[in-house]
């Protein structure tokens, strides 16, 4: 699934479409969608990724003790 999106001409859509079919999280509704949060509100692992990497670019997977992740950055305030 990494894979396929890595090669999406529309990521977000296709990555939240992903998120619909296949996520066990409650944000699967949303399209995979946290909304905003402050660093330090997610798991360390999580939080790593989120404030460090790459936007535009799908991260993972990404174990914590809640599963493994896919995470697609969208936006960060820096």
């Amino acid at each position: 699934m990494k894979s396929d999106l890595g090669k999406s001409k529309n990521l977000k859509k296709d990555f939240a479409n992903n998120a619909k079919k296949f996520s066990s999280c409650p944000s699967s509704a949303k399209g995979g969608s946290l909304g905003t949060f402050s660093q330090g509100q997610m798991v360390p692992a999580f939080d790593k990724v989120v404030f460090k990497e790459a936007l535009d670019v799908v991260h993972g997977p990404v174990a914590t003790p809640f599963g493994y992740h896919l995470i697609l950055i969208d936006d960060r305030d820096d």
